[in-house]
């Protein structure tokens, strides 16, 4: 007796052996129990779930408010920037009208170089301390920019520290609960 192969057979039969994952669930029946700890495991994990979208929620609401702030502290410092340097500049251009008329008033060519003289000494000093007063308007807008986001972010590691510090309570107390539960088990099966 001469037997063939059939490679479609022997695909078909190869096909039929292999494991399919949907075979339990396609015996299970619509109206099959399911069983009331996983129904109320399931709710739990839906209200954990609820409850930490709420809070990621609010947290990034939190910092966009923060950034918001922000950038409204930016924009009023950067007014005060532009407003301290337009008056810079006005002084600067009434100095130099003030050089002007005292230059056309002059007598002479020494009184003239004088007056310069007396002008740059006086414009140097005034450059500096106009300097001064950049300086320290640019680093209060630095901290008023920096300050919301800065509240923000410590208020965010107080939130994470009071997280953390209720989740591991709760943990050791559900540790505590089922090993309590296994030693009441492990006396009534002995």
């Amino acid at each position: 007796m001469t037997t063939t192969f059939n490679p479609d057979a022997a695909a078909n039969d190869k096909k039929r052996e292999t494991f399919n994952p949907l075979s339990q669930f396609e015996s299970l029946q619509l109206d099959t129990a399911i069983p009331e700890a996983m129904r109320a495991f399931a709710g739990t994990a839906v209200m954990q779930s609820r409850e930490a979208y709420e809070r990621a929620r609010a947290t990034l609401d939190a910092g966009v408010e923060a950034v918001e702030r922000s950038h409204d502290a930016a924009g009023q410092a950067a007014t005060a920037l532009n407003r301290k340097i337009i008056d810079i500049a006005q002084r600067n251009v009434n100095s130099g009208f003030d050089l002007a008329k005292s230059l056309a008033s002059a007598k002479n060519l020494a009184e003239m170089v004088e007056l310069q003289g007396a002008y740059w000494r006086k414009q140097l000093e005034a450059l500096m301390e106009q300097a001064e007063e950049v300086r320290e308007l640019s680093v209060n807008a630095s901290v008023d920019v920096a300050e919301p986001i800065k509240r923000h972010a410590t208020h965010q590691a107080e939130q994470v520290r009071a997280m953390s510090k209720k989740v591991t309570a709760e943990a050791a107390e559900a540790i505590k609960r089922q090993a309590s539960n296994l030693e009441q088990d492990l006396r009534r099966a002995s």
